[in-house]
């Protein structure tokens, strides 16, 4: 475990931290970006086609989350290997976060990312929501290694275990509310 209490690397956990970190704001920054240059193959689209198509997602979103229906997620499903963090552990956990933070190379079980993914997408918001959006993707899977690395008890993986499904629930729901708010008004 990356950010275990049984921590025995040459290097202080706490520069990791500061250094994968680091990775998830650059790769969820550059995910970002990625989506406001596409986002400008969605502009053509009449906004209620664009604005139906983001709450259509968010609603399945919801659904899934909810176990309601069976919908796969289009994530690659395998673990960045543990040779990255093995050899350079400062730049290991750089390339780990980096690519954690893009969304791309790794497992991202929730639907919520994907749906404010296409919502950036098709909306076509200006770069610095957009980007700043991809930013807070990084900051957030940064704050899950942050807590960890705070909380210093092994049994805070069995609580964040148990207490995933409401928060995925939970999130999908608020994402589905936001997006609707900000498209409807």
């Amino acid at each position: 475990m990356l950010f275990s209490p049984g921590w025995r690397a040459p290097v202080r956990q706490s520069q990791v931290l500061a250094v994968f970190t680091l990775g998830l704001l650059l790769g969820g920054t550059l995910s970002a970006t990625v989506l406001w240059l596409l986002s400008g193959f969605a502009a053509p689209l009449p906004g209620a086609v664009r604005t139906g198509a983001i709450l259509a997602v968010a609603i399945l979103g919801v659904l899934r989350e909810a176990g309601w229906i069976r919908v796969p997620l289009p994530q690659n499903a395998r673990q960045i290997p543990q040779e990255v963090l093995r050899n350079r552990v400062r730049r290991g956990a750089l390339q780990f976060g980096f690519e954690l933070g893009t969304g791309v190379r790794t497992f991202v079980s929730a639907s919520a990312p994907y749906v404010v993914a296409l919502g950036l997408l098709l909306a076509h918001q200006g770069p610095v929501t957009t980007i700043l959006t991809g930013t807070g993707f990084g900051a957030g899977r940064a704050m899950t290694a942050a807590i960890r690395y705070a909380s210093r008890h092994d049994e805070w993986d069995d609580r964040r275990i148990t207490r995933m499904p409401l928060l995925t629930n939970a999130i999908g729901v608020t994402v589905l509310v936001c997006l609707a708010i900000l498209l409807l008004t």
